[in-house]
């Protein structure tokens, strides 16, 4: 059985996520307390106990996001057996799960990873004044009904294919004006169902630009070591290792596109039969189901999951 880490981004953030892990596991313990040491506060108490608003501001949800991750993947590898370099695949993360998935495997450390992802977060915010991007959930059309939908939709302003998240289900990122014509248009060409995503900024389109450049400085100052499983980045849909390869990549991401169907598709021709998403949420794992019903997806972000997988006679570090 080949295995696939994969970590989730923003949108599966909640006030108390990871709590009860760090309650029961001194692993997860020391690593809300590397983040809160790393960022100059206690984001740990936001994370377990809000509030919502404060949670949910993208500068706190990356970092936190990233911490309840790492925190499961720790205790996994203390009570599971669980060995990246040795039983993973790849690894690969949805948007800021990127480096969820780069710490998880080694490449970046807890520390940097708070630290580049509460940049990120400010950046990505500051990027477009609120109210002057906009991003829309394009459900029922597929990737190049989606770019179409753009297209059409684009009259000058800037909107793009987003995310390519599952078969039918493509968000799109622009300007608020094209993005609200996308939604009028999406439905002419067929969608389901088109509707706007309550985010604050138009993230991963061309508005992004300052806050690449933002990244591109942050990430020249931090060491970025190979990954201990090859990372399948969002930009690419296929496999890295070498450490400035992933620095370069880390750049575009803030502006390209997340290709997560096409990256699941490439793992799961690679021979992976289980995904296993770490962290807050199971969003991955749904998706997962529907763009390779060949292999399985689970979530693993509470004590009971840390339990299942141990008890599991199929799970990798019990063999």
């Amino acid at each position: 059985m080949s295995i696939a880490l994969i970590f989730p981004g923003q949108g599966s953030q909640q006030v108390g996520m990871g709590r009860a892990l760090a309650d029961s596991f001194a692993a997860a313990r020391a690593v809300f307390e590397e983040v809160d040491a790393a960022l100059g506060e206690p984001l740990s108490r936001t994370i377990f106990e809000g509030p919502e608003d404060a949670l949910t501001l993208t500068a706190n949800a990356q970092p936190a996001l990233m911490a309840v991750s790492l925190a499961a993947l720790r205790v996994l590898e203390a009570e599971a057996g669980l060995d990246v370099a040795r039983h993973a695949a790849f690894v690969a993360g949805h948007s800021l799960g990127e480096y969820s998935a780069l710490a998880a495997a080694g490449s970046l450390s807890i520390a940097d990873a708070a630290k580049l992802l509460r940049v990120r977060g400010d950046a990505m915010q500051k990027a477009v004044p609120v109210g002057q991007g906009a991003m829309a959930a394009l459900l029922g059309l597929d990737l190049d009904a989606a770019r179409a939908v753009a297209l059409e939709a684009a009259e000058g302003d800037v909107i793009a294919a987003a995310n390519d998240n599952a078969p039918g289900q493509v968000v799109v990122s622009g300007a608020t004006a094209a993005v609200q014509r996308a939604i009028a248009i999406a439905k002419a060409h067929g969608a389901k169902r088109a509707m706007l995503l309550p985010v604050s900024a138009p993230f991963h389109c061309a508005l992004m630009q300052p806050a690449a450049e933002v990244m591109r400085e942050a990430l020249a100052g931090v060491k970025i070591l190979a990954p201990r499983a090859p990372l399948v980045a969002n930009v690419t849909a296929g496999p890295l290792t070498d450490p400035e390869a992933i620095r370069a990549k880390l750049v575009e991401q803030v502006t390209g596109s997340v290709r997560w169907r096409e990256s699941v598709v490439f793992m799961a021709g690679a021979g992976v039969t289980r995904f296993v998403e770490i962290g807050a949420g199971k969003v991955l794992a749904g998706l997962v189901k529907r763009i390779a019903p060949e292999a399985t997806g689970e979530a693993v972000g509470t004590p009971d999951d840390v339990m299942r997988v141990s008890a599991d006679s199929t799970w990798v570090g019990n063999g």
